[in-house]
C-alpha cells in the first residue's frame, strides 16, 4: 500500500468526502504458496487463538471463481466527480479535505496480483489437510503431540467446513473415535485387565481409560472447535463433540443406553462400586474413597446411574441391612442396637452426600433402612424391660437416640407404652416400700426429676410423654391396691402419700435446701429456662426453695385424699410456728398462697387463722406489758419475762395436757396474765399447754455464764438444782426426787434428763455414766461445762410419732370425711328437694372430689345415716329432703 503524508487537523465545519453506495469486495487472500509471513508458529497441541485464526483462514489463490468470486476494481477514495475513480451520481460539492501540500490520492489495491487458478491445487490442499487431521487424531489417541501446529489444524477444519464438507468431517471423526474406543487400545485393554483380576481392578482400568479419554477429547475439541461451534451447534440431530465422546465411551464400556450388556465390562464396574460401598460399611482396609467418588461421578455422567446402578446398589444395600439387623438384634442389647443403627444411618447419609449419590438414592436407601432396622424390629426397640433399664440408669443419650430412631419411621408415640409401664412399676415399688416410708416423697421426686429431664433432653419436650407421666403418677399415688400395704397405719379413705408429702414440705420449711439431696436441685438448663420465662434465676436460694416447694405441690396435685395432707400439714405448721422452727417466714406464707391457689380459701382458712393468731398474740402481749408497767407490777417479776401465744382452739390442732409443777415465780406470772386476759375478754377460757412452751435461762458455770435455750420441761428440771447447789448441800438429785418435784411422767422425765445429761450438750452429769436414764441414776450440775457460743440451744429429745398416734390421725381424718360427705348430701338435697340415688351419688362425688375421692359405698352408708336422723326419706325410687 503506498504511504501517505500526515493529514492536518479537521475543521469542525468541513465535510468528509463521501463514497458512492456501490458494493465492492475487497479481497486480501494469501498467495498460492500459502505462506504465513506475519504470524508466529503456534505451539503444538495448544488451543488456537480465535482472533489470529480468523485473520488467515482463507484458501489459496488458485481457487475457482465460484469459491473466490469476482475481484473488485481499484478504487480512488480521493477522487471527486469523475477524476480517475468511480463516478458518483450525487451532486458535486467542494471537498473539505485540505492537506498542506495539496491533494493526494489514497488507493486500495489487492495485496497480490491476480493469478490463474486450477482445481487441482484446491483438491491437493484439502486432501493434505484431511491427511494431517487424520494423522493428528492418531497421535492424540496414542498420547503423542501432533505433527502440525494446532492452529494450522484448526484453520484446516474451518476451511473444510466452509467448503461444505462439515457433515463428512463430522462422520469421519465419529467413526475414528468409535474405532479407537471399541478397539484394542481401550476396550480391549479393559477386557484384558479384567480377564484375570477382580471387579475392583476392572473399575480402576475403566476409570483410568476414562480420564485419559477425557484429556484426549479436550484436545480433539480444540482442534475441531469450528466444526463444534458451527455445523454441530446448528444441527440439532447430531451431538456435540463432547457429548459424542462421552456417548462413545459409554457405549464401549456399558453397552447401549438402557444399561450394560452382559458381555460389556459395565456390569463389573457397577458391581465394583457396590463392593467399594460394602468395604466402607464393614470398615475394610480395601476401601478407596477417591476411587468411589470418581466412579460415581463417571457413571452419573454416562447416564447409567439411575437405570442400571441404582437398582443394583439398592438391592445390595437391602441385603446388607437385613443381615445387619438380624445379627445385631440377636447379639446386642437395646442400647448397643440403638447405637449401631444410629451410626449406620448416619454413615449412610454422610456417604451419599460425600460421594455425590443421587438424592433419590439417598431417600430410597433411608426408607429401606428405616423399614428393616426400625419397623421390622419395633418389638425389640419398644421392649418394656429393655426401655426400663435405660430409664432407670438415666441414660439420656440412649433414650434420645431411641426417640430419634423411632421418629424416623413416625412411630415414636408407641414409646409411650413402655414409658408408662416403667413409671407405674417404679412408682409402685417406691410407694409400697414400707421399710423406707420416710424417704417416699424424696424418692418419688427423684424419679420425677429423672423423667422430667428425659422429656426435656431426650424427647424434645414432647407433650405426649408429659401427659403419660401425669397419668402414671396419678395412678400410682391413688391406686387403692398399691396403698393397701399401708392399711395398718391408715384408715379407709385416707392417703399415706398425702401424709408423707406434708412431712416432706415440713422438712423443707424447717431445714431449707440443706435437707435435700443434690439430685433434686436445679441444673444449668433449669436455671436458663427459668430466666427465659421471666422467673428469678433458680441459682438464688430463695428461688430454688420455691421451686422445690412447687415440686412437692406437683405430687400433691396427683393425690385425691387432700384432707389427709391438710391434717398433717396443719400439725406440722403449728409446731413450726410455736417452736419458731421455720427456716423462712416468707417461704411459709408463699407456701400458704400456693395452697390457697391450688385448693381454694376453704382449704387454707384454718391455716391462715394460725398466722393471724400469731400476730394477735404479739399485740396482746404488747398491751399486757404496757398494763403491767402502768400498774407497777413489773418490779415484782424477779427477772421473769413472760410471753404468751393465745391460740384459737378451732384453728389449731388439739394437744394433750401434761401435768407439771412450775416454779412459783412462773406460776405467779401466769396467774397475773390469766386475770388480765379474763378481765379484758369475758366468756373466754385459757388452757395452758406447757409442753409447747420454751424458755431462755441464764446458767453460771466455772468458765462463765451461758444462756440456755431449752423447753419448759427442761427448764423446770434445771431450776431444781438452784435449791440443792449451795453451802451445806450436796448438789445431787436423784431421778425420784426430780420426778416428785416436777410431777412429770416417767417417760417424759427420762427423755428430758437424757437431753440434758447424755446428749451432745451436757449441762448435767449423770451418775453412773451411760446413754440411757434409769430410775436409780443421780444427777449433778456440770460446772466444768464450756461452749464456744454464749447462747446454747439444747434440743429436747422428741419422742417420734408412734404408729398408734399416726393411725389415730388417719382415723380422725376419715371420720371428718364422713361428716363432710353427710354435709354435702344435706346441701344437695336441700337445694334439689328430691333426687334419684344415682344422681345424688354422682353429685356428691363431684362436690367432694377436691378433698379426696369417696367410695359410692361410703356415700350410700351416709345416706342411710341421714335417713335415720330424719334429714331425708325415701319415696318410691327417689330421696326426698325433709325440712
Amino acid at each position: 500500500m503506498p504511504s501517505t503524508t500526515s493529514n492536518p487537523p479537521f475543521d469542525g465545519a468541513a465535510n468528509l468526502p463521501t463514497i458512492p453506495k456501490r458494493r465492492h469486495r475487497v479481497d486480501s487472500s494469501p498467495p498460492a504458496e500459502y505462506h504465513h509471513h506475519h504470524h508466529q508458529q503456534p505451539v503444538p497441541n495448544s488451543p488456537p487463538d480465535p482472533k489470529r485464526a480468523r485473520s488467515d483462514q482463507h484458501p489459496p489463490a488458485a481457487m475457482s471463481a465460484k469459491v473466490l468470486g469476482k475481484r473488485p476494481e481499484v478504487i480512488d477514495l480521493t477522487c471527486s466527480g469523475g477524476g480517475g475513480g468511480i463516478t458518483s451520481t450525487l451532486p458535486k460539492r467542494p471537498s473539505a479535505f485540505q492537506p498542506h501540500m495539496g491533494a493526494r490520492k489514497l488507493v486500495i489495491k489487492n495485496l497480490r496480483q491476480p493469478t490463474s487458478t486450477h482445481a487441482a491445487g484446491v483438491d491437493e490442499y484439502y486432501a493434505r489437510i484431511k491427511e494431517e487431521l487424520d494423522a493428528a487424531l492418531t497421535s492424540i489417541f496414542a498420547g503423542r503431540p501432533t505433527a502440525q501446529p494446532m492452529e494450522h489444524l484448526y484453520r484446516g477444519v474451518e476451511n473444510i467446513c466452509r467448503k461444505g464438507e462439515a457433515a463428512e468431517l463430522s462422520e469421519k471423526l465419529r467413526a475414528r473415535c468409535e474405532a479407537h474406543l471399541a478397539g484394542d487400545e481401550v476396550l480391549g485393554r479393559i477386557k484384558a485387565d479384567g480377564a484375570t483380576a477382580d471387579d475392583i481392578t476392572v473399575l480402576r482400568s475403566v476409570l483410568a481409560h476414562w480420564k485419559a479419554w477425557t484429556a484426549q477429547l479436550l484436545i480433539i475439541r480444540w482442534m475441531y472447535s469450528y466444526l463444534d461451534r458451527s455445523y454441530l451447534l446448528i444441527n440439532k440431530s447430531l451431538p456435540g463433540i463432547n457429548d459424542m465422546g462421552i456417548s462413545q465411551f459409554r457405549k464401549a464400556v456399558f453397552g447401549n443406553r438402557k444399561g450394560p450388556a452382559d458381555a460389556a465390562p459395565g456390569l463389573r464396574v457397577l458391581s465394583a462400586i457396590c463392593q467399594l460401598v460394602d468395604f466402607d460399611r464393614r470398615e475394610d482396609e480395601r476401601f478407596d474413597s477417591a476411587l468411589l467418588k470418581d466412579s460415581v461421578k463417571m457413571i452419573r455422567l454416562f447416564g447409567v446411574y439411575g437405570k442400571a446402578f441404582e437398582p443394583m446398589f439398592l438391592t445390595a444395600s437391602h441385603n446388607y441391612f437385613v443381615g445387619f439387623a438380624e445379627e445385631r438384634s440377636v447379639s446386642y442389647g437395646l442400647k448397643d442396637y440403638i447405637n449401631a443403627c444410629e451410626r449406620l444411618l448416619r454413615r449412610e447419609a454422610e456417604r451419599c452426600d460425600l460421594y455425590n449419590f443421587d438424592s433419590t438414592t439417598k431417600r430410597q436407601l433411608r426408607g429401606d433402612a428405616h423399614r428393616i432396622l426400625i419397623e421390622n424390629y419395633a418389638s425389640k426397640l419398644l421392649d418394656s424391660g429393655s426401655v426400663a433399664k435405660l430409664i432407670e440408669a438415666g441414660d439420656f443419650e440412649s433414650m434420645k437416640a431411641l426417640y430419634d430412631l423411632l421418629k424416623l419411621s413416625n412411630i415414636q408415640k408407641r414409646l409411650k407404652g413402655p414409658w408408662e409401664d416403667y413409671i407405674r412399676a417404679a412408682g409402685t415399688a417406691i410407694v409400697s416400700d414400707i421399710t423406707r416410708g420416710d424417704e417416699m416423697v424424696i424418692r418419688l421426686l427423684e424419679l420425677r426429676r429423672i423423667l422430667d429431664t428425659m422429656i426435656r433432653d431426650s424427647f424434645y419436650r414432647d407433650e405426649e410423654f408429659t401427659y403419660a407421666l401425669r397419668e402414671a403418677f396419678g395412678h400410682v399415688v391413688n391406686d387403692r391396691e398399691i396403698l393397701s400395704v399401708w392399711k395398718e397405719s391408715t384408715a379407709k379413705g385416707t392417703s399415706k402419700v398425702g401424709e408423707m408429702i406434708a412431712k416432706y414440705i415440713d422438712m423443707l420449711l424447717r431445714g431449707g435446701l440443706k435437707t435435700l439431696p443434690k439430685t433434686l436441685l436445679a441444673d444449668r438448663q433449669d436455671r436458663a429456662d427459668a430466666e427465659k420465662s421471666g422467673i428469678a434465676s433458680t441459682g438464688d436460694e430463695d428461688a430454688e426453695l420455691d421451686r422445690q416447694l412447687d415440686q412437692g405441690l406437683e405430687l400433691f396435685r396427683f393425690i385425691e385424699g387432700k384432707a389427709t395432707f391438710e391434717e398433717f400439714y396443719k400439725k406440722d405448721l403449728a409446731r413450726r410456728l410455736l417452736m419458731g422452727r421455720s427456716a423462712s417466714q416468707d417461704a411459709e406464707r408463699n407456701m400458704l398462697s400456693k395452697l390457697k391457689s391450688e385448693c381454694g380459701s376453704s382449704f387454707t382458712h384454718n391455716l391462715e387463722q394460725m398466722f393471724k393468731d400469731q400476730e394477735l398474740a404479739k399485740d396482746e402481749m404488747s398491751s399486757y406489758k404496757e398494763w403491767i408497767a402502768g400498774t407497777g407490777r413489773d418490779k415484782t417479776h424477779n427477772g421473769i419475762d413472760l410471753n404468751v401465744s393465745i391460740l384459737s382452739a378451732a384453728a389449731w390442732p388439739t394437744y394433750p395436757d401434761f401435768q407439771v409443777l412450775l416454779p412459783q415465780d412462773v406460776v405467779t406470772q401466769i396467774d397475773a396474765f390469766d386475770s388480765y386476759y379474763k378481765s379484758k375478754h369475758t366468756g373466754r377460757k385459757l388452757t395452758w399447754k406447757h409442753n409447747l412452751a420454751h424458755c431462755l435461762i441464764k446458767a453460771k458455770f466455772n468458765r462463765g455464764t451461758k444462756e440456755l435455750a431449752v423447753s419448759a420441761f427442761q427448764a423446770v428440771v434445771l431450776v431444781l438444782f438452784n435449791d440443792v447447789d449451795g453451802p451445806g448441800n450436796t448438789g445431787v438429785l436423784s431421778f425420784d426426787q426430780i420426778k416428785q418435784a416436777t410431777s412429770l411422767e416417767e417417760g417424759i422425765l427420762a427423755r428430758t434428763l437424757q437431753s440434758l445429761a447424755c446428749a451432745k450438750v451436757r449441762v448435767l452429769t449423770k451418775h453412773p455414766k451411760g446413754r440411757d436414764v434409769e430410775k436409780t441414776d443421780t444427777f449433778t450440775v456440770n460446772k466444768a461445762f464450756t461452749h464456744p457460743l454464749y447462747r446454747v440451744k439444747i434440743n429436747q429429745i422428741q419422742l417420734r410419732e408412734t404408729p398408734e398416734e399416726n393411725k389415730e390421725t388417719h382415723v380422725r381424718v376419715a371420720a371428718d370425711r364422713q361428716f363432710e360427705t353427710q354435709a354435702a348430701i344435706v346441701r344437695i338435697m336441700k337445694s334439689r328437694k328430691s333426687m334419684a340415688h344415682a344422681q345424688l351419688v354422682s353429685e356428691v362425688i363431684n362436690q367432694t372430689k377436691s378433698r379426696g375421692a369417696v367410695d359410692p359405698a361410703d356415700i350410700k352408708m351416709n345416706i342411710e345415716k341421714l335417713i335415720e336422723k330424719d334429714y331425708i326419706e325415701r319415696e318410691g325410687g327417689e330421696y326426698v329432703y325433709l325440712a
